[in-house]
């Protein structure tokens, strides 16, 4: 079983969603913007973990560092290239990091570098 995570980081936390390769949502929860907290999240689906997708916003560098560093595959989404707000009237962090998990899954990710 492959998983996907999405990750929608903020300034002091971040929602990480994770998904299965039907698109089943497997796990969703807010933590601190920790890397031991972020790590301790993704170790029990690391070895099924076909990627992680983090948001190229103005602070990712240190999250994607550190996953990097623990031999995670790590991909930064270009957020002025992903369409899904269009027409939606209300998203969240839990709808965003599930999001990313699901255009990786698709092979539809724009990815920024």
């Amino acid at each position: 079983m492959k998983y996907y995570a999405g990750i929608d980081l903020h300034s002091s936390n971040n929602y990480i969603g994770i998904i299965d390769e039907k698109d089943k949502r497997v796990f969703g929860k807010r933590i601190s913007n920790d890397l031991p907290d972020v790590l301790s999240v993704l170790e029990p689906f690391k070895s099924n973990l076909d990627g992680v997708v983090v948001e190229s916003t103005y602070n990712w560098y240190w999250l994607v560092d550190g996953l990097q560093n623990h031999g995670y595959q790590v991909h930064l989404a270009n957020p002025s290239a992903v369409k899904q707000y269009e027409g939606l009237k209300y998203t969240d962090d839990r709808w965003d990091s599930f999001w990313l998990a699901h255009m990786k899954r698709l092979n539809i990710l724009p990815e920024g570098y």
